[in-house]
């Protein structure tokens, strides 16, 4: 990239904090639905989207990522908890992390560099498709949501069941009986989205439509409680936070690893399966989140390995979840104009403190609101410009897009990525074969005319 392409990114601490406000309320609903989905207690995931924001924020070298726990290791940890137990998966999570930073200092995170850009772009594109399918249920106050990415065991179905069942659940969540105060939330929140940007007064100004929509949103699930039953926002629709009493009531949430367990085979397999897909996935979500950056810099992927490495250990030896570089929160961050790496940073803080001192406020937020933010969010990037950007740019760049695309949605993120891989090889060793041929017989046709001349 020339010198002429680099915008110059100015630091600002106002758009900072206001764009680590926004991921925040974000992250929270996402890091509790995580930690669910994966058979872990919320704390798990509030404690690895603290240290996400914290210590990976801190010591990251990239100015728009966002870690956090990733749905995309939901599958993975569901296994290693099953097979090892909670502690058995904390000792397994510390010793990733040390691969990790490991894999860091040997610079390992130059191999995000060869993955072609389609595939780049059908993995957001597929973030994007999930991310919108697995929040309309909580948009139509549906307690109950598709399992999404990851959440199948392998080996339990085939790729055609898996197919099958992920339409069965598209078609559920219509099936399902839709609260109408809640829907009215997150219909309300979308077009205050959609209507923020499409209004000059409001498009430049400071203050995030994301946040408009979490106030407007509890106001009217304040407002809606005094309508009747009909209307009224169940607490299993607002966001949940364990809300102990006391210091020694939190601290009991905590858990540890078993230390007794380090020479057992099964924990390092488990270690070098979380690393291994962790790892990926973050090398993966930073590129993609570099190609979204408003100011065309590049994030050292050595250096975010090392800092996803400390941040895995000390999420393994407090009883938290696996980290990753996530897309959705990374976007979110991107799409608020963060200058620098203090939003993430801010964002961890704000789960810190709320999380501690502020549950009560935080339970007072509708999901269905949150996901109109989310939903918004996914539309961007999966939008129909992209579609059709890939598509002018020819069949050899669209059908690997499309095909990661696809498979990410219907199988998991890593087997997705892979297919893509494979496919983009393929397609480009059959384009660039009959040219080369054809390169031969003309020079081949050349030879011949020069020898009949002399």
């Amino acid at each position: 990239m020339s010198d002429n392409d680099t915008i110059e990114a100015k630091p600002d601490l106002v758009r900072d904090l206001i764009a680590g406000l926004v991921v925040f309320l974000v992250a929270l609903p996402l890091c509790l639905g995580i930690a669910v989905a994966s058979g872990a207690n919320a704390l798990s995931g509030l404690i690895a989207g603290v240290l996400g924001g914290l210590v990976v924020g801190f010591l990251s070298g990239s100015h728009t990522s966002v870690s956090g726990p990733a749905a995309g290791l939901t599958a993975i940890v569901i296994a290693q908890i099953t097979n090892l137990g909670f502690d058995g998966f904390l000792l397994a999570l510390v010793i990733a992390g040390v691969i990790q930073f490991i894999m860091g200092v040997a610079k390992a995170g130059k191999l995000s560099s060869y993955f072609p850009n389609s595939v780049i772009k059908g993995l957001l594109s597929a973030i994007g498709v999930i991310l919108i399918l697995k929040q309309i249920p909580h948009l139509l106050g549906q307690v109950k949501e598709s399992k999404g990415e990851g959440a199948h065991e392998a080996g339990e179905e085939t790729i055609f069941s898996e197919i099958l069942e992920k339409f069965n659940e598209i078609g559920a969540i219509f099936q399902h009986e839709i609260h109408w105060g809640a829907a009215l939330i997150g219909i309300v929140s979308i077009a205050v989205l959609v209507g923020w940007g499409k209004v000059n007064a409001l498009k430049n100004s400071l203050v995030p439509p994301a946040l408009v929509v979490v106030v407007l949103g509890v106001i009217l699930q304040l407002v809606l409680g005094n309508l009747g039953d009909a209307f009224a926002i169940s607490v299993e629709k607002l966001v949940s936070v364990p809300t102990p009493d006391r210091l020694s009531d939190w601290l009991a949430e905590f858990s540890s690893p078993d230390w007794s367990r380090i020479l057992e085979f099964n924990i390092y397999v488990g270690a070098v399966t979380i690393a291994i897909v962790a790892s990926l996935e973050t090398l993966l979500n930073l590129e993609a989140v570099d190609k979204l950056d408003h100011f065309k810099r590049k994030s050292p992927g050595s250096r975010e390995l090392c800092a996803q490495g400390v941040g895995n250990i000390c999420s393994g030896l407090i009883g938290g979840l696996p980290m990753t570089s996530v897309i959705v929160r990374s976007s979110v961050n991107v799409n608020m104009r963060a200058t620098t790496k203090r939003s993430a940073i801010f964002h961890g803080f704000l789960l810190l403190v709320f999380v501690g001192f502020f549950p009560g406020v935080l339970n007072l937020i509708p999901l269905s609101a949150l996901a109109g933010v989310l939903i918004v969010t996914g539309f961007k990037l999966a939008s129909p410009v992209l579609f059709k950007t890939m598509w002018s740019e020819g069949f050899t760049q669209f059908i690997p897009f499309l095909v990661t695309l696809v498979s990410i949605v219907f199988t998991d993120l890593l087997i997705g990525i892979i297919i893509g891989l494979v496919v983009s090889v393929i397609l480009t060793k059959v384009v660039n074969k009959p040219k080369d041929d054809d390169d031969d017989e003309h020079d081949d046709s050349e030879e011949e005319e020069v020898s009949s001349e002399s």
